[in-house]
């Protein structure tokens, strides 16, 4: 925490600004208090501005400046009130207020600038270093290496096992891998109340996987279908045989056949199932993108 108030010159304060200020949110979010010590209001304010960027530290920095001993300042930022606290960002002022806010208030508008705000150097490196692995990963069960791909990260979920993110991108390639209890299991450790879009989509993609149950005779149960085509309990099965057997394509088209005869069949089973599907492959993949368009199709016709 920074102060401008005891600052020997003119020059000297400017200087400090530059340093304290300018130069300092470029890796972190700095706030600037202008006070006075004959502000009742300031009393108020300062105390909780110190307390609540401390528990924040180092992404967020206090710099106070009396307005009495930093004359020149005062009047560059045009103040006319205080106390008047000022947001930089990148270098810049992004955001302010005036008056004393309450404890929540004050944490509402730092909260909300702080999702702009840039990580520490260390974060930051440490962040790009975890990118580089999740990426290196996420190549290798491209490849077919789910094993590989797992083990990269499953170490980093036992190093950092608060990270739902982490824990998501895990739980993918385990299914990926065949390995959908394994995925279940590590997805049980994250809260109901995470929210993430690769953990839904992995959440998905574990319903999916273990909703796949392995037809001994393929060709023996399609034959059945063919022959009572309105039995949409024997097609259903045959959609989970598919599945297992990695023709998601035959799996969708058993479906959106159960949605076209009777879409309410079993309270909408079959569209729930290709819903899950979607999800599990990405809202935005080319397949769910085709797939969800053949589903609009019969629905709406």
């Amino acid at each position: 925490m920074a102060s401008l108030a005891t600052a020997a010159s003119e020059k000297a304060s400017i200087e400090a600004f530059r340093r304290d200020v300018i130069e300092a949110s470029k890796t972190a979010l700095v706030l600037v208090d202008f006070w006075a010590e004959w502000c009742g209001p300031c009393k108020t304010l300062t105390p909780l501005l110190e307390r609540t960027v401390a528990a924040l530290a180092p992404r967020v920095q206090l710099v106070k400046i009396d307005v009495d001993k930093n004359q020149t300042l005062a009047a560059q930022f045009r103040i006319q009130s205080i106390p008047t606290v000022y947001a930089f960002l990148g270098g810049q002022p992004v955001d302010g207020f005036q008056g004393a806010l309450g404890e929540r208030e004050l944490k509402a508008f730092i909260d909300r600038l702080l999702a702009g705000a840039p990580l520490p150097p260390d974060e930051a490196n440490a962040e790009a270093e975890i990118a580089a692995l999740v990426e290196a990963a996420e190549a290798a069960s491209a490849e077919g290496a789910h094993e590989e791909a797992a083990a990269m990260l499953g170490a980093l979920v036992q190093e950092l096992p608060d990270r739902a993110d982490l824990i998501a991108k895990y739980a993918l390639v385990l299914v990926a891998g065949g390995k959908a209890d394994a995925a279940a299991v590590a997805l049980a450790a994250v809260p109901d109340t995470a929210k993430d879009a690769d953990l839904a989509r992995a959440r998905a993609a574990v319903a999916v996987a273990l909703a796949a149950v392995p037809v001994d005779d393929l060709a023996g149960l399609k034959a059945q279908v063919a022959a009572q085509p309105d039995n949409h309990e024997l097609r259903l099965e045959l959609a989970g045989g598919l599945l297992a057997a990695g023709d998601r394509d035959g799996a969708a088209d058993a479906l959106l056949a159960i949605v076209a005869a009777d879409r309410g069949w079993n309270d909408g089973a079959a569209q729930a199932q290709l819903l899950k599907l979607f999800e599990a492959a990405g809202l935005g993949d080319p397949w769910s993108i085709k797939t969800r368009a053949r589903l609009r199709s019969i629905l709406f016709s």
